[in-house]
């Protein structure tokens, strides 16, 4: 499968906003957000044309996939399904996104990044309702516990995102246990509940031409 392999940061500059994407290090003065507030490339500080109604809607679709860390096909066929379902089609693209396996475990503190929290997911370091999850794709329901696996409590990784977490926006849907590591998906997550900088309608629009 590909995936993309260039610098994380330049992502984050490309789309002018903390995407979150290096875990602690967007937090600390290193930040290229922060550093260089303009776009990569040649033509990042001499400014460009001013953007089509288009590319305004491509570039809102871009950072949504990218800050969850998707492929171009994997986050069409969640707007699909959201699209298919009852309900507001942007909120229920966010409540899909929200509710997979990797963004909880990084809601969580676990993870650093949702790139991390792939890699617990993947390296069979947690479980859901007590069993074995490997897919970072799996959605889960409201009432699902995630916990980390006994074995994997010590991982300094995960201790190390736990001391940092407080400083990402918290969530009322999650309920976290620090002492076993264990969350639970207390409900479905609100549109308003979701720290996602991202305006979705663009999105609906992009997609619906």
């Amino acid at each position: 499968m590909s995936r993309y392999t260039d610098a994380s940061c330049r992502v984050c500059r490309r789309e002018g906003v903390k995407l979150f994407l290096k875990g602690d290090r967007c937090f600390s003065e290193k930040c290229a957000v922060d550093r260089r507030a303009f776009p990569p490339g040649q033509h990042g500080q001499t400014g460009r044309k001013k953007p089509t109604e288009y590319a305004v809607r491509l570039r809102e679709k871009q950072k949504t996939r990218k800050a969850y860390g998707l492929l171009e096909t994997q986050f069409r066929n969640y707007f699909d399904k959201a699209a298919r379902e009852h309900g507001v089609t942007g909120q229920r693209l966010l409540q899909l996104l929200e509710t997979r396996l990797d963004n909880i475990v990084y809601r969580l503190g676990f993870a650093s990044s949702r790139k991390a929290a792939r890699q617990l997911v993947s390296h069979r370091h947690i479980l859901v309702n007590d069993r074995l999850v490997d897919v970072p794709s799996s959605v889960l329901r409201v009432g699902d516990v995630v916990r980390v696996k006994e074995r994997s409590r010590q991982l300094d990784t995960i201790h190390a995102s736990l001391r940092v977490a407080s400083q990402r926006p918290s969530v009322p849907w999650l309920d976290l246990d620090k002492t076993t590591l264990t969350g639970r998906l207390l409900e479905m997550p609100l549109r308003e509940s979701i720290p996602t900088p991202v305006q979705e309608q663009l999105i609906i629009e992009l997609y619906s031409k």
